[in-house]
């Protein structure tokens, strides 16, 4: 484990990449085993800095926000990477977004470019975009104006192929010679670590997404602990199955893995097959998932016939995880060191870890401890006292790595940052004396399906929209397969006529799949405290007696 001073580093993630260009040039960085797409760290320097240069060929400006709607492609990577070099900042898009939640999160965020790919599942992701930003077919390339999106100026194509009104990345590449070396190494050398790098989209419960702001010191160092405590280095090969989009694959994993040299081995999306496949042949030492995907692999019927035996780390993050799927994984899948990981995109994103020497009392029963450079701790949620050991109250953090705020929200910053500094997780946990941490419950109404976050609010004020709906409250419901589902409780006004997967098609094809409702119930009032708020545990427990079919 590295000295005490070099807990935190003020390094840009261009010079992280760097790092590991120069001590480890020949080892691989990326792999594909789908389409044995494999680049060494100087080949996949050499592509960040050809996209990168294109870029600013251009004209994208450092501070301008580079949006990627993407799978887990091969030039993801390289765009989180060529973005920071030139002090562009990486606007993160969910893969399941729908039309409007495209808009809100382009206008919203001011973003000046974006990257997109053919689609994803059921979603078109061409003709979302010309449907949004009709200029695009009939105005210049690199010179749009648009009136719905004043800011947007640039739209690329992450392919070869080529759509109106969109640069292809060959096209890209080739732009590359307009920016001369010295223009290039200039642009590096004025970014500083403590400049926003990354921008991604959570939710909250009082309205829409909200875009975390986080810096290159935020995400880097944050990435360089999650790796160290799995004891990565070189010879280390981490297979990736989980969204890029997200700080579990671009932090955890990507930043995870560059940090000490070790091989990504990633994967466009999950599944159980090709996720064993890969970590058999590319002999991974570390996988990541949510617990819903290690119970996937444990329980296939080809699981038996693949060799794991390589495997000896990695994360399992985004919901409990009950001790007996803990168990198995370190015995059968023969991850004796996997590590729990806990925390929020606001928080860049681990604020604790269990390290590998814990048992697995420690990993099932807590999520660790805190990471080096930050603080935990426990408050009462109503007086902001901090609690002794034992007790239950809201987890919050202080250290390097808080985001620098909400984009264009300085009302919703303030209110989950305090005045000293500390970050407010809206989780409920205990510290025990030794300082791991567990967390037993939520202070909010979020709900955690499969790993993903939705909060009721955004569903809530979508649906207000549909018309013979008067009033909606969105609640999880308790799902022996995801952990929870979304189910609504709605009121219809007088005279309407509603069924449930009426609710269901009015959502289809504009807000994620995994946000629409998955059981719709029809009531005439709600169950409420004296004050006139709406208990929603009260509609949690009673969903688990109409839909009990959830559970099983």
């Amino acid at each position: 484990m590295d000295q005490p001073r070099d807990m935190l580093q003020a390094l840009t993630l261009g010079q992280r990449l760097d790092r590991a260009i120069v001590a480890y040039p020949d080892n691989e960085a990326l792999v594909y085993v789908d389409r044995d797409f494999r680049l060494t760290y100087r080949r996949l320097g050499e592509v960040v800095d050809q996209l990168a240069r294109g870029l600013m060929g251009l004209g994208v400006a450092k501070g301008e926000k580079v949006a990627v709607w993407a799978t887990n492609i091969p030039y993801w990577v390289a765009l989180q990477f060529a973005t920071a070099k030139i002090g562009a900042i990486l606007l993160t898009v969910n893969t399941n977004y729908k039309r409007d939640e495209l808009a809100y999160l382009l206008r919203q965020s001011e973003a000046e470019n974006i990257f997109l790919i053919d689609g994803y599942q059921d979603s078109d992701y061409v003709q979302t975009l010309y449907d949004l930003v009709p200029e695009l077919r009939t105005q210049q390339r690199g010179y749009l104006r648009s009136d719905a999106f004043p800011h947007l100026k640039r739209v690329f194509f992450l392919g070869p192929e080529k759509h109106r009104g969109m640069v292809s990345i060959p096209e890209l590449l080739a732009l590359a010679p307009m920016t001369p070396p010295e223009a290039y190494a200039t642009r590096q050398a004025e970014l500083n670590a403590d400049e926003v790098a990354n921008m991604q989209y959570t939710s909250g419960t009082t309205g829409f997404p909200k875009g975390v702001m986080l810096t290159h010191a935020n995400i880097g160092n944050n990435g360089y602990w999650v790796g160290a405590h799995q004891g990565f280095g070189p010879s280390d090969r981490v297979c990736l199955p989980v969204p890029l989009f997200h700080c579990f694959g671009c932090v955890m994993g990507v930043l995870g893995a560059v940090n000490h040299g070790s091989a990504m081995v990633i994967l466009e999306s999950f599944d159980p097959v090709q996720v064993m496949t890969a970590v058999e042949e590319e002999r991974c030492t570390a996988l990541y998932g949510v617990p819903t995907m290690f119970i996937a692999l444990l329980e296939h019927k080809l699981f038996p016939k693949f060799d794991l035996t390589r495997l000896r780390t990695g994360i399992m993050a985004g919901s409990p995880c009950p001790i007996e799927v803990m168990r198995r994984v370190m015995e059968r899948m023969h991850m004796r060191d996997i590590t729990i990981c806990y925390g929020l995109t606001e928080a860049s994103p681990v604020i604790t870890q269990t390290r590998m020497d814990d048992d697995i009392r420690r990993r099932v029963e807590s999520v660790g401890r805190a990471m080096p450079g930050i603080e935990v701790r426990v408050v009462d949620p109503e007086t902001n006292v901090p609690l002794p050991a034992g007790s239950q109250g809201e987890v919050c953090c202080r250290g390097y790595s808080v985001m620098r705020g909400y984009y264009n929200m300085p009302d919703a910053t303030a209110k989950a940052i305090d005045a000293e500094g500390w970050l407010h997780s809206g989780d409920l946990g205990v510290l025990d004396a030794d300082g791991y941490l567990a967390i037993t419950g939520r202070h909010k109404d979020m709900i955690i399906r499969g790993g993903e976050n939705i909060y009721p609010r955004e569903i809530e004020e979508f649906l207000f929209q549909m018309e013979g709906v008067a009033d909606v409250q969105v609640v999880g419901v308790p799902s022996r397969k995801y952990g929870e589902e979304v189910g609504a409780f709605v009121i219809l006004k007088k005279g309407a006529d509603c069924r449930p997967e009426d609710i269901q098609d009015f959502c289809r094809g504009r807000i994620s799949r995994h946000k629409i409702p998955k059981y719709v119930a029809f009531v005439t009032s709600y169950p409420l405290t004296a004050s006139g708020k709406v208990q929603k545990y009260k509609l949690r427990e009673k969903s688990a007696e109409l839909f009990p079919e959830a559970s099983r």
